[in-house]
């Protein structure tokens, strides 16, 4: 279980990265939401004690993670945004060299895991090819290799699909859900979809502050009998977003549809519609807003 509790960060020009985040986090995928500059970076960057937070507590089984960073870091996979490689390098020299660094000192079993974990990456076959020649679909495989190595109890991964094609991200998120059947994986993501395929239990953060938390069913059920949807001619919409909460706009064969949150059909116009993962996500950044 990893507990977070009132986790802020403010960096020294000002702006207020975290803002009282909590969050309780059990073994499974847990989606963390968000837009670019909403927190989810700062707030991984924190859990993987690679800064830390002016206040607030985090623990991980119990332990205490900003007292004793080292003994997480023992039981951490992370996966960056962005991560380097050494040039020309092959995929399984570089794999052992890190399984080394992360305290792997017994050949024998750092061999077999490295193996394993190249089979389970489907990166095997690419195994004496360069790191730095492989397409973007497969460094993020390798990516996920590298932070499997010692079988941590705690993987994060930021945004790891972005960029990818939808066959290598379909692949990622086979790979990510064997994943997490058995540990704690935090995605954070801006991408609904992602969380949509992927994650029994989802948060929204934004401007540093969770918004919504809980199962993706009961988060939409808040919104079931609330959703309506018109299509709109270019001129209308301005009008139709000066006189409803619209969440959301998306083109359609030369028109747009326009979906609104109301307690009760905005106007003969509009049509009951079902509600999705992404209203709820669009519902509680406008919440926030209008706040």
């Amino acid at each position: 279980m990893l507990q977070i509790t009132g986790l802020s960060k403010t960096y020294p020009h000002g702006v207020r990265a975290l803002d009282g985040v909590s969050l309780s986090i059990g073994a499974g995928l847990f989606g963390l939401l968000g837009p670019n500059g909403a927190g989810k970076s700062t707030l991984m960057r924190t859990l993987a004690t690679l800064q830390e937070p002016d206040s607030g507590s985090i623990t991980l089984d119990g332990m205490d993670v900003l007292r004793d960073p080292t003994g997480l870091r023992r039981r951490l996979g992370y996966l960056p945004q962005e991560f380097g490689v050494y040039p020309g390098v092959p995929a399984e020299v570089l794999l052992d060299h890190l399984a080394l660094l992360k305290g792997l000192t017994n050949a024998a079993q750092r061999r077999a895991q490295v193996s394993d974990l190249l089979h389970r990456t489907n990166l095997h076959a690419h195994r004496r090819k360069a790191v730095s020649s492989f397409s973007g679909g497969m460094r993020q495989r390798f990516g996920i290799a590298q932070a499997l190595l010692g079988d941590p109890r705690l993987v994060i991964v930021d945004e790891p699909t972005a960029g990818l094609d939808p066959e290598e991200r379909n692949r990622f998120h086979d790979l990510l859900s064997e994943v997490g059947e058995t540990v704690v994986v935090i995605l954070s993501t801006h991408i609904v979809e992602d969380v949509r395929q992927l994650c029994p239990r989802m948060a929204v953060l934004s401007h540093g502050r969770v918004l919504c938390e809980g199962e993706p069913a009961r988060l939409l059920d808040a919104l079931r009998g609330r959703l309506w949807q018109r299509t709109a001619e270019r001129g209308e919409v301005d009008s139709l977003r000066a006189a409803h909460a619209v969440l959301s706009t998306q083109r359609q064969a030369g028109r747009t549809l326009v979906r609104v949150l109301a307690d009760a059909r905005p106007d003969a116009g509009f049509a009951p519609a079902e509600a999705d993962l992404e209203d709820v996500y669009f519902s509680a950044l406008s919440a926030a807003r209008a706040a």
